[in-house]
């Protein structure tokens, strides 16, 4: 087990995704701090031994909170070893369409403001601790390119792409690492909203296989590169994608 006895934060932890990653980092011999905005949403864990997994409820836009959620995490496992920004919210919907403060603020809060809450409680408390770290974040392939009625979540996960860089660069002459996942078109309640709109099986072909990913295939990911198995790979992105942006939408099948 590549994680065995590392501590890992996990926001976004109720969501497809977050629930994969951590399945995985379990199976992998991780602790884990689960983290979401509702405590209700997770209960989910709660058959996980206590001793395995403890959840706590956070607002990543606060970052008093973010900072109280990595000291728990430190303090109940004895230090931390992995945060994984994870929680993340879309929106489709047409840029003249938007209302400035309804459409825009909430998306870049949570996506933008979580994540930067998330690489800065972490980087301090590895410093404090004196050890070396890694911190994840999620981005998105929408971080790389343009797409319509998702002006703010594009612009947002761009700036998690950028904090990435920036953080791994001032963190690691601490021995921290910071990198980045890029998923494309994965089956999860977030994307469901596409089905609504009558464009499932439009955005089931932008993939190179036509197929979406499974949450469990980005965890598959997260748990390499969180691992010192990918102790190289710092300061970038990595697309788990099918290819989505390296292509255009097929004019034939």
């Amino acid at each position: 087990m590549r994680l065995n006895n590392k501590t890992a934060v996990v926001t976004g932890a109720a969501g497809g995704i977050g629930q994969a990653i951590i399945q995985k980092l379990l199976t992998e011999g991780a602790r884990v701090v689960a983290a979401d905005l509702s405590a209700d949403a997770l209960k989910v864990f709660q058959d996980i031994p206590a001793d395995k997994l403890v959840t706590f409820a956070v607002d990543v836009t606060d970052f008093k909170q973010v900072e109280a959620m990595v000291k728990h995490a430190a303090d109940t496992f004895g230090q931390l070893d992995i945060m994984i920004n994870n929680a993340g919210i879309g929106l489709a919907k047409p840029l003249l369409d938007h209302d400035p403060v309804g459409d825009f603020d909430p998306v870049t809060n949570v996506n933008q403001k979580g994540v930067y809450h998330g690489i800065v409680a972490a980087g301090r408390q590895f410093r404090d601790q004196g050890t070396k770290g890694v911190i994840m974040n999620t981005s998105s392939v929408y971080a790389q390119m343009a797409a319509e009625m998702t002006f703010t979540y594009n612009v947002s996960k761009a700036a998690v792409d950028m904090m990435t860089k920036c953080a791994a660069l001032e963190f690691a002459p601490i021995g921290v690492r910071v990198c980045a996942i890029a998923p494309g078109r994965v089956d999860t309640p977030m994307l469901r909203q596409y089905e609504a709109l009558g464009l499932w099986e439009h955005i089931r072909k932008e993939q190179m296989r036509n197929t979406f990913t499974q949450p469990s295939e980005i965890a598959d990911v997260v748990a390499f590169l969180v691992s010192d198995e990918a102790n190289c790979i710092n300061g970038c992105t990595v697309n788990a994608s099918d290819g989505f942006e390296n292509f255009k939408y097929p004019l034939l099948g």
